[in-house]
C-alpha cells in the first residue's frame, strides 16, 4: 500500500462498509467535503445519507457482508473501512449467536478478501473488548491490558467476544494491511434509533434517554447508574480517521483507542446532565423534564446481563503515532446530539 493518502488525489477510491450508519454517514459527508475521493458505499439502510445517493463521485450498494460477491467487490478497492456491525446492547442479549455472526464470520471473510487483494482493511472493533472492567480500573491501554470476560451464561459478552477474536484473527493474518479503531461511547446526530419509529429494541444508553426525554418518560438507570463511561462526540471520531488516513504506515498492524478521557461521567451523571440539557434546549425548568428511575439490568435487558463498571481510555498512542487528541467537551457533544434528536423525533 501507499505510505500516504493523498486527500486531492481523484484516483482514490474508498470502500466504506455501512456507510449508511451512524459513524458512516458522518465520514461519508467528511471524505466529500475534505478530499476529492470518491467512494463506494455498502449498507442495508440509506435513510441517513440520502443528500449523497445523486453525487458522482459517490457508488451506493444495497447489501451486506453475508455475501462472498459483495466482500470480493469491496475488496476490489485499495482503502477499505468496515464500520458493519450488530452494536446494540439488546441484540447482545436476545440475539447472541447472529451478533456473533454479524462481528466476526463476515469481517473474518472480509479480511481474507482483504489480505487476498492488498487492501488496506481500518477495521471497527469496540472498546468493549477490554471486558469485565472493575470500578477502580485505570486506562486502558491497547497493548497492555488484561482482558477479562463475564461467564458464557451472561450472554451480554457475545459482542465483545466476536469483536476480539476479529481483531486477533486480523492482527494474525499473512498479508493482510490492518488498523483497529476502538471507539469510547462516540455520540452526535444520527445515532441508534427510537424504539417503535424507526428501530426496534434497547438502542444505547444516549438513545435511550434522549427517547425517555422527548416522550417524556423517566429515564431508566440500570443497576443504579453507577458504571462510569468517556463519551466522544463523532466529529472527533472523524478527525481521528482522518489522522489514520494522513499517517498511513504508522498506523499499520495498530489498535488504538480513540475517546475522550476528559469527558468521563457516570451514567447517573450522565442522566442528571441530559436533564438539565434537554431543559434548556426546550426553555423549561429541568423539573418540568422526566426524572430517573433506577432498575435492575436483569429487568431491563433479561437474564444474562453483565457490565463493566469503568471504562477509560489511554489516548497516548493514537496522539504519538497519529497525532490524533480528542477536542469536544461532553456538554457540548450531548447539546448537539439532544438537539438533532428532539427536532427529529420531536
Amino acid at each position: 500500500m501507499n505510505s500516504t493518502l493523498e486527500f486531492n488525489d481523484s484516483s482514490i477510491t474508498v470502500a466504506l462498509v455501512g456507510c449508511g450508519g451512524f459513524i458512516g454517514s458522518h465520514l461519508l459527508r467528511a471524505i466529500f467535503e475534505r478530499t476529492s475521493w470518491r467512494v463506494f458505499g455498502v449498507d442495508l439502510d440509506s435513510y441517513r445519507i440520502q443528500e449523497h445517493l445523486a453525487n458522482p463521485r459517490f457508488e451506493f450498494l444495497s447489501a451486506d457482508l453475508a455475501d462472498p460477491e459483495v466482500v470480493k467487490r469491496i475488496a476490489q478497492y485499495p482503502v477499505v473501512v468496515n464500520l458493519a456491525a450488530i452494536c446494540t446492547p439488546g441484540r447482545y442479549m436476545a440475539e447472541s449467536a447472529e451478533v456473533i455472526r454479524s462481528n466476526y464470520d463476515h469481517p473474518r471473510a472480509l479480511a481474507d478478501a482483504c489480505a487476498q487483494s492488498g487492501s488496506w482493511l481500518i477495521h471497527f472493533s469496540t472498546s468493549e473488548i477490554y471486558g469485565k472492567t472493575a470500578a477502580n480500573s485505570g486506562a486502558l491501554v491497547e497493548d497492555e491490558s488484561e482482558i477479562v470476560f463475564g461467564p458464557v451464561a451472561a450472554s451480554r459478552w457475545s459482542y465483545a467476544t466476536a469483536k476480539l477474536l476479529t481483531e486477533r484473527y486480523l492482527a494474525g493474518l499473512d498479508g493482510l494491511h490492518w488498523t483497529v479503531v476502538r471507539p469510547f461511547n462516540f455520540v452526535g446526530p444520527f445515532m441508534d434509533f427510537m424504539p417503535g419509529v424507526d428501530g426496534d429494541g434497547i438502542p444505547r444508553v444516549l438513545a435511550n434517554f434522549s427517547t425517555a426525554l422527548v416522550r417524556g418518560e423517566s429515564l431508566k438507570l440500570v443497576n443504579g447508574g453507577v458504571a462510569k463511561r468517556c463519551f466522544t462526540s463523532v466529529h472527533d471520531a472523524v478527525d481521528f480517521m482522518f489522522c489514520v488516513f494522513a499517517s498511513g504506515e504508522k498506523a499499520l498492524s495498530q489498535a488504538f483507542n480513540v475517546g475522550n478521557a476528559a469527558n468521563e461521567v457516570s451514567i447517573a451523571e450522565l442522566a442528571q446532565l441530559m436533564r438539565s440539557v434537554y431543559a434548556a434546549i426546550k426553555g423549561v425548568h429541568e423539573n418540568e423534564v422526566s426524572g430517573v428511575e433506577v432498575i435492575s439490568g436483569e429487568e431491563y435487558y433479561g437474564k444474562g446481563y453483565d457490565d463493566s463498571l469503568r471504562r477509560m481510555p489511554s489516548v497516548e498512542k493514537a496522539e504519538r503515532l497519529v497525532g490524533f487528541k480528542a477536542k469536544i467537551p461532553l456538554k457540548t457533544a450531548l447539546e448537539e446530539s439532544l438537539t438533532w434528536f428532539a427536532h427529529h423525533y420531536g
